[in-house]
């Protein structure tokens, strides 16, 4: 086991190529450079929102999804796109569950 072998790893534990091996290194010895970039106020990060925006690359479908009643009615009451609706909340507490 060499040193790149214990430096890097993925999560899942497979085994990264040479190459891939080479491109973090490359990407590390540019972090070094990084003294130019100024840090950011807290003031900055006040309206700052998470995931606003993200956009995810496909979206999946799913066939059926049962809902009481009382809550289709609220959803749909916001009118046409209440679906995105439903995919906003569950994102908000999806990261709000880390």
């Amino acid at each position: 086991m060499n040193e790149n072998d214990m430096k890097y790893h993925t999560s899942d534990g497979s085994v990264l190529t040479p190459a891939q091996i080479a491109r973090l290194d490359e990407i590390e010895a540019r972090l070094g450079e990084s003294e130019d970039i100024s840090e950011i106020s807290e003031a900055a990060w006040v309206t700052a929102v998470r995931g606003k925006h993200y956009k995810a690359m496909v979206k999946d479908t799913i066939p059926t999804i049962s809902l009481d009643p009382d809550v289709q009615a609220w959803l749909r009451a916001k009118g046409p796109g209440y679906q995105a609706e439903v995919n906003r909340i569950l994102r908000e507490r999806m990261l709000a569950e880390g």
